[in-house]
């Protein structure tokens, strides 16, 4: 498996991997969405079928809930859990805060659900997403369809009087059409370039009608795992000031994940 990714994958399922320390069986796991959170539902799922392994898991999009399944994790919804031992997920930036911003997948929202009824969040990424700033990565805004236009407009209006430096609002598309997520909602991707103030942007957008969640999570992780390339993996838990290196072999003959960097 491992000789033959790229560094880049490698990296993730590292950090995948060191992250599966964090879950025992009788927990309910939030499972995240993107390529590094398929890692860890592989590595989960190797763990429920050659360990014993018993968990229940909440997937947060239906892309992750077919993934689960397929490798054999119990999988249940949020209103069966009510409650979470840990949310793993990946992230698009975060910054020395862990202040992330997420929802390159498209699932923001239910990532943001699934993460504030947990226990805890831990983060799983490559070095590339840590930044001194956030804002390279354009933010998701998840908005209903109905006034779009409206909506678009009052966003841009009010970008104007914040701490950005660019203003620039898209809309997400999918080949023609327009990105429609699990919710069945419209996306606007903000490209800010630079976010001074986070927690004053989150709290200004999400005041406008039409908006349904953005892509920022402030006060929401507690871990951050970060895999490279070379085997090494470091873990920041912000919870309580610690921090750790540990490396794993990364040239095992094992192809079980194959199939997730295609």
């Amino acid at each position: 498996m491992s000789s033959e990714l790229p560094p880049i994958e490698k990296a993730k399922f590292v950090a995948a991997k060191q992250a599966t320390e964090y879950v025992e069986s009788g927990m309910k796991v939030g499972l995240g969405t993107g390529s590094t959170a398929e890692w860890l539902v592989q590595c989960l799922g190797e763990m429920v079928r050659e360990e014993g392994l018993r968990i229940k898991g909440v997937p947060t999009s239906k892309r992750t809930a077919r993934l689960a399944k397929k490798v054999g994790i119990d999988v249940i919804t949020l209103d069966e859990a009510k409650w979470l031992d840990v949310t793993i997920d990946g992230t698009d930036e975060y910054d020395s805060d862990l202040t992330l911003i997420k929802g390159g997948g498209g699932a923001h929202l239910r990532e943001k659900i699934v993460a504030t009824a947990s226990d805890r969040m831990i983060v799983i990424a490559d070095a590339s997403k840590k930044v001194d700033t956030l804002g390279a990565f354009p933010l998701p805004v998840e908005v209903i369809p109905f006034g779009l236009p409206v909506t678009q407009s009052l966003i841009e209006e009010t970008l104007s009087g914040l701490d950005v430096l660019g203003r620039d609002v898209t809309m997400r598309m999918q080949g023609d059409t327009p990105f429609v997520t699990d919710e069945g909602n419209f996306i606007l991707d903000l490209h800010l370039k630079r976010i001074g103030n986070p927690r004053q942007l989150s709290l200004v957008i999400n005041q406008i009608p039409g908006v349904v969640e953005n892509g920022l999570f402030i006060d929401i992780c507690d871990m951050v795992i970060v895999g490279y390339g070379d085997g090494r993996v470091t873990t920041r838990d912000i919870t309580n000031n610690t921090a750790n290196v540990v490396r794993f072999d990364v040239l095992d003959d094992d192809n079980i994940f194959s199939d997730v960097a295609d």
